[in-house]
C-alpha cells in the first residue's frame, strides 16, 4: 500500500495565524498578557496548546490552574476563527482527487486537537478524502517524535519507503524524517498543489 501524510496547519490549511489568535485572545481574557509574533513563530508554533501553556507556566506568565480555562478559551476562540475564515479549497480537492486516483492512501497527522482539524479539513472541503486522521488526542508523544506519523502508517499498512510525508515546520520535518519516508518540505499551504507532486509519483 502507498500513501501520502499531510500536517495540516501550514500544509493543507494557513491556519498559523487562526492558532495565534485564539490563543492570545485566551491568553489577554484570563491573565491579561498576549505573546508576540516573533516568540510565536520561534517558540509556540506547531505545538499542541497544553505544552504552550506549560511554557508560559516555566516563565512564570500562567499558574498551573489556569489551564482549562485558557485551553477552553483558546478551543472556542479557533473554531470562531475557523468558521469566520476557513473555506473550500479548490487547490487542495484537485491534489486529492488526483492521489486518489493515483491509488494513494491519504492522511492528516496534526498536532491539532480533533475538534478542530476536522472542522478545519471539512470546511476546506477534504476530510472525505482522509483515510486517516491523527491528531494530538491519539498517541502519547506528539511532533517532533515520529509517533504520530508511525500510527498513520501502521493503520494504513505502509511502509515508510512507499509513503510520502508534506511538512512545513521543524519539529513536523524532524518527526518526519525519523520515520524513514519520502519528505515533501513546504514553506506554506500556497505549495500544496498538484505541481508539488508532478513527476514524484
Amino acid at each position: 500500500m502507498k500513501a501520502v501524510l499531510f500536517d495540516l496547519d501550514g500544509v493543507l490549511v494557513d491556519a498559523c495565524e487562526w492558532h495565534y489568535e485564539a490563543l492570545n485572545r485566551a491568553l489577554k481574557d484570563v491573565v491579561n498578557y498576549t505573546i508576540d509574533r516573533d516568540s510565536h513563530e520561534k517558540i509556540y508554533n506547531g505545538i499542541p496548546t497544553l505544552t504552550k501553556l506549560s511554557i508560559l507556566k516555566e516563565m512564570g506568565i500562567i499558574r498551573e490552574e489556569d489551564f482549562t480555562k485558557i485551553s477552553d478559551l483558546k478551543q472556542w476562540y479557533t473554531i470562531q476563527v475557523i468558521n469566520d475564515f476557513c473555506t473550500e479549497s479548490v487547490t487542495k480537492i484537485a491534489l486529492m482527487k488526483l492521489l486518489k486516483a493515483e491509488g494513494y492512501k491519504l492522511g492528516c497527522v496534526t498536532n491539532s486537537i480533533r475538534k478542530t482539524a476536522e472542522l478545519m479539513l471539512e470546511r476546506s472541503g477534504i476530510l472525505e478524502y482522509m483515510d486517516i486522521l491523527i491528531t494530538n488526542e491519539d498517541s502519547v508523544n506528539h511532533k517532533p517524535h515520529p509517533e504520530q506519523y508511525i500510527q498513520a502508517l501502521v493503520f494504513l499498512n505502509t511502509l515508510p519507503k512507499n509513503a510520502i510525508i508534506v511538512e512545513d515546520s521543524p519539529k513536523g520535518l524532524q518527526a518526519a524524517r525519523l520515520t524513514g519516508s519520502r519528505v515533501f518540505q513546504v514553506k506554506n499551504s500556497t505549495e500544496v498543489t498538484k505541481e508539488l507532486f508532478k513527476d514524484k509519483l
